[in-house]
């Protein structure tokens, strides 16, 4: 049953090709709750069969990605919070999940852009409060790119060790979830300690 719903999923990224992957990695990125597992981890399996070019598949996930999340900041940035909260409904986002986005920002910085890329239900929609604090386009878009860089190699990877065998994918993808959490945790430890010296130093 398995095997045969992986083949499905494979089949249709294949049929979606380069242009499917830009395009799924945009809305992933956006509002709407797609997975990119859905689709990167059968490209990786493409890529380890030949029919599809690593590389071009990264670059365009990675953009993809960056053009969704920059679609995100600029509609916080323009049309600003009320618009937000009252329009959310109809893209999954309520009052109470900006005011967690926020207060996630506000505490983190600008890191959790990049923390928040490798966290399911989160990197959808901290775009939003970035926006929102008229967070440095550049910092965004690097942090952005680099947590989405990470998190797209990580799916493609998984995908190409895959490779003909797709049973794999039950064992692998917890341990692909704990090395996420791992990553994340590296990263606020050194934020955290960084803030402490800088905090010792002032003192």
């Amino acid at each position: 049953m398995l095997e045969e719903i992986l083949h499905k999923i494979v089949e249709i990224v294949e049929a979606m090709g380069y242009p499917g992957v830009f395009i799924m990695s945009a809305l992933e990125s956006t509002f709407m709750p797609i997975p990119s597992e859905a689709t990167l981890i059968p490209a990786g399996y493409l890529v380890h069969q030949g029919k599809m070019d690593g590389l071009l598949v990264f670059l365009l996930a990675v953009t993809g990605t960056m053009a969704g999340s920059l679609t995100n900041y600029f509609i916080a940035l323009y049309c600003g919070r009320y618009v937000l909260i009252r329009y959310g409904r109809f893209f999954f986002m309520n009052e109470e999940k900006m005011e967690k986005m926020e207060a996630y920002f506000h505490r983190h910085g600008p890191i959790s852009i990049f923390l928040a890329r490798l966290v399911f239900g989160v990197r959808h929609f901290i775009s939003f409060p970035a926006g929102l604090a008229r967070m440095n386009l550049v910092k965004f878009s690097l942090y952005t790119g680099l947590g989405g860089g990470l998190w797209t190699l990580l799916l493609l990877a998984l995908g190409y060790m895959i490779g003909d065998n797709q049973a794999l994918i039950k064992s692998m993808m917890p341990e692909l979830k704990i090395g996420c959490v791992v990553v994340v945790a590296a990263v606020a430890l050194a934020y955290y300690l960084n803030n402490r010296r800088k905090a010792g130093r002032v003192s």
